[in-house]
């Protein structure tokens, strides 16, 4: 049935959006189910002791108090540091032994994220998992045309893909980069799709402050400038250079988010054996200082500012050079990582449908297999990149979209646990069955046989003839027919007329401002 509630910032600007009309179209919309965002029911999985906690955590405060870390290009963010304690050396910022842990203390442990439909919101935190798509890759992969350079086109259809997946909780930010539009633009097209063509969770832009301050400025035009300035309405990816290095860009869109109350990933991007050490240990201590620095930072900005401890990492092939996926060092790391995010109290972000393989094929299962499941069981609170991933991040792929979208289903089931209630112990139904009977007709399994077991979209279960009779197709050629499906089947989300011309407007005002800019 349609959904027709909205927030209350939304509902007070009823008058400049069309009033009936726009109710009427609300009334007549179509809302695609989204299952609610994941509450894990089982254990985390926890590679550290204490002892080897503590060390981590021990090497990680004398890291940032005798080599510390550098902000480039920031001189308002070294007076920061400076008034708040730490030494300044050029570009060098040493921080004192505790300064950052007690800095990080007004972080909060939970956060919501809105989206313009209410039902949509997700709770960033806790024991919650939110799931999000691959992000930023400038190539896209079909079965049809192959690998080529990404347009808004895919960009649009991306999207619709990630509004109609039921497991998808979070429609994401550069779902690929389109590289069609004019780069000094082509954020304002995107941030313009999540918010029309798709009623979920979102996030901002971050490659330059002024696109971090346009993607403000747009949510405050769909939400509510009062209800942005009260309430988070996007998370943004922060990346750190490591090693140890913080760039004015990416700094400066955290500052512009930490001033307006949106939510900062602050992740560095590890890959083993590059840009940090080879050993799970030495990573990790890198990892928790500089993640420890940039939500200190953020806190200077604005304390209370909702930030996530990122860790997004990978091992190297020392032979190539290439990144590899789904490693156990890389699962080491993740599972520590998220025991390093918990004793410091905030929302962890890591994992995703990782794989280094060209095509969707049994090195993408396997690897991706191990990288989500290790995603589950390390306590990830927002997984970036849950579908979509190809060739190493170079790629996103519309098959391995939504088969890795199917089987963040078969995580929602996992993470239920196991159910001891009345119902679950069925010993009404072993007693009817008794010795050597079958269950498929008692009155147990009639009763729960729908919701008993997970259940793909996208898979073949057909027996061999009907299954050759059919063409004889691979799990690639069946994503390929949901793809098709869903976006065949896909409805745009209703808008208030008023909100829609507003984010019109502003996207062609400020498109038209500044001539295109491809570097």
């Amino acid at each position: 049935m349609a959904d027709t509630r909205e927030s209350p910032a939304r509902a007070g600007r009823r008058g400049r959006g069309g009033g009936g009309a726009a109710r009427r179209a609300e009334r007549g919309a179509v809302s695609f189910e989204t299952a609610k965002y994941i509450e894990r029911n089982i254990p985390n999985f926890e590679v550290l002791n204490e002892e080897a906690l503590e060390i981590i955590e021990a090497n990680a405060e004398t890291l940032l108090e005798e080599v510390g870390v550098n902000f480039v290009n920031n001189p308002k963010a070294l007076e920061r540091w400076r008034e708040a304690g730490a030494l300044i050396e050029g570009e060098r910022v040493r921080i004192p032994r505790g300064l950052a842990r007690k800095l990080c203390e007004t972080a909060p442990s939970r956060f919501t994220q809105h989206a313009r439909n209410p039902e949509r919101n997700v709770e960033i935190g806790g024991r919650n998992m939110v799931c999000a798509p691959i992000y930023g890759p400038p190539f896209v992969h079909d079965i049809q045309t192959g690998r080529r350079y990404a347009t808004m086109d895919d960009f649009h259809k991306f999207v619709k893909l990630g509004y109609m997946s039921k497991w998808l909780h979070h429609s994401g930010g550069t779902v690929c980069e389109p590289t069609d539009v004019a780069v000094n633009k082509r954020h304002l097209d995107m941030l313009h799709a999540h918010m029309t063509l798709s009623d979920k969770p979102f996030m901002g832009s971050v490659t330059d402050p002024d696109r971090a301050r346009d993607s403000v400025e747009m949510a405050g035009l769909l939400f509510g400038e009062d209800f942005v300035r009260d309430n988070t309405v996007m998370t943004s990816l922060i990346n750190i250079n490591s090693p140890l290095t913080f760039d004015d860009v990416m700094m400066g869109a955290l500052e512009v988010y930490a001033e307006s109350n949106q939510a900062c990933i602050l992740s560095p991007f590890i890959v083993g054996g590059a840009m940090a050490p080879v050993s799970v240990a030495g990573t990790l201590t890198q990892v928790l200082a500089e993640v420890m620095t940039g939500v200190a930072y953020s806190q200077l900005i604005r304390p209370g500012a909702p930030v996530i401890f990122g860790a997004f990492v990978t091992s190297i092939d020392m032979n190539s050079g290439a990144p590899t996926f789904g490693t156990p060092e890389a699962s080491h790391i993740t599972y520590g990582a998220g025991q390093l995010a918990r004793r410091l109290g905030l929302p962890y972000r890591s994992a995703g449908s990782f794989c280094g393989s060209k095509l969707p094929d049994a090195q993408a299962a396997y690897e991706t297999a191990n990288s989500l499941n290790m995603g589950l069981l390390s306590g990830v609170n927002f997984m970036l990149h849950s579908c979509g991933w190809l060739e190493g991040g170079l790629v996103a792929s519309f098959e391995k979209f939504v088969m890795d979208a199917d089987q963040l289903g078969a995580l929602h089931k996992f993470a239920q646990g196991v159910s001891v209630d009345e119902n679950a112990q069925a010993m009404d139904a072993i007693r009817e069955v008794g010795p050597g009977g079958h269950y498929l007709g008692c009155a147990h399994t009639q009763a729960n046989f729908k919701s008993a077991f997970w259940r793909s979209d996208v898979f073949d279960y057909k027996p061999f003839e009907t299954w050759h009779e059919e063409g004889a197709r691979d799990t690639q050629a069946l994503a390929a027919a949901r793809v098709e499906h869903l976006l065949e089947t896909y409805q745009q989300p209703a808008m208030d007329p008023g909100i829609a011309e507003a984010l019109a407007g502003y996207v062609a005002q400020k498109k038209a401002a500044v001539p295109d800019a491809f570097s």
